[in-house]
């Protein structure tokens, strides 16, 4: 990691991230690992932001560019395979299928994984014309960004909480200010480009599944269920521009009758809540050194569906372009 501190200097590089959701959280962490001294401001505490309703699988969904989406998805799956090793974490490696309705096909995604096969016969369910089998990192965000915020309060890194409407007059006692805001960033960079991507998801009792499935191609609508130790995840929707945060019963009911059809092991599981996220879309996911309000910031957002997915990957980048900036202050 870089040394955040210029020659003769006494005192660490000051940033401020704006932001506490797993990108923001996970920037902080990565900053103060590199050296530098890091305030997170953010208006909600993690478990109420969008981060709280992701699946969370590790799954480049709903986002853009892909080359650069697979590289940082690459660099957070060799992350997230670490932290499974540690049960405090929250974080699992389980395997399952990805099915096809229609033809065999590797899709892009898969690039970016170094182990994978065609699925058996018998691993085709509801038809699907094709799969393909792999193991991939499960992320219990109900233990995962407890954790996440309390590895930041070992790093040393300050919380403050505030609503940053604007960046005029904002941090100037940081030498970079960092915004990964999820939707927030669209106001605070005045980024029309920004937009949400509704996601609803049902969580029921596990009956004892293990291996997880994707079926977005199911003739009934886009469908994942996710065992996640002592419950499934099902879902879900993607919504282009919906603002939406309350859940929809009608789309509840049709997700559980989707995932009931496929796995009826589910029929008498019990139906705990059902979440709605925001995912907040880009045409391209903005890791980038910019000029905005009068000063230099970082930014790093508009990971749509795939923020737990690209969060290490996304977080090493911004340690390097806050490092090329404050080297040039």
């Amino acid at each position: 990691m870089p040394d955040s501190t210029s020659p003769g200097s006494e005192a660490p590089s000051t940033v401020t991230v704006i932001g506490g959701g797993v990108i923001g959280l996970t920037c902080a962490l990565q900053l103060a690992r590199a050296g530098f001294a890091v305030t997170v401001v953010a208006a909600d505490a993690p478990e109420d932001t969008c981060s709280a309703a992701a699946a969370a699988i590790w799954f480049p969904f709903e986002a853009a560019p892909k080359k650069a989406v697979i590289g940082w998805s690459r660099e957070s799956f060799a992350y997230f395979e670490a932290l499974s090793h540690d049960a405090d974490s929250g974080v699992t490696m389980n395997p399952g299928v990805a099915l096809y309705r229609s033809e065999p096909r590797r899709d892009w995604w898969t690039a970016a994984l170094e182990h994978l096969r065609d699925a058996r016969p018998d691993e085709l369910l509801g038809g699907a014309a094709a799969g393909t089998v792999c193991t991939m990192p499960f992320v219990k965000m109900s233990t995962y960004l407890p954790w996440l915020q309390e590895q930041c309060r070992a790093a040393g890194i300050r919380f403050v909480q505030e609503r940053v409407r604007t960046l005029q007059g904002f941090g100037t006692e940081s030498d970079c200010i960092v915004v990964a805001a999820g939707l927030g960033s669209a106001e605070l960079m005045q980024d029309e480009e920004m937009m949400p991507i509704r996601g609803q998801v049902v969580r029921l009792s596990n009956p004892g599944l293990t291996g997880w499935i994707l079926d977005d191609e199911n003739p009934h609508g886009m469908l994942y269920i996710f065992p996640r130790g002592d419950d499934v995840i099902c879902g879900g929707t993607a919504e282009s521009g919906s603002w939406d945060a309350n859940e929809d019963p009608a789309t509840t009911a049709a997700i559980l009758r989707r995932a009931r059809a496929l796995v009826p092991a589910l029929d008498d599981a019990e139906v705990l809540n059902a979440k709605v996220g925001l995912r907040p879309f880009r045409s391209a996911t903005r890791v980038e050194t910019t000029e905005h309000a009068g000063r230099t910031v970082v930014t790093c957002y508009g990971h749509g569906g795939a923020g737990v997915t690209m969060s290490w990957g996304c977080a090493d980048e911004v340690v390097r372009l806050v490092h090329a900036q404050t080297q040039q202050a």
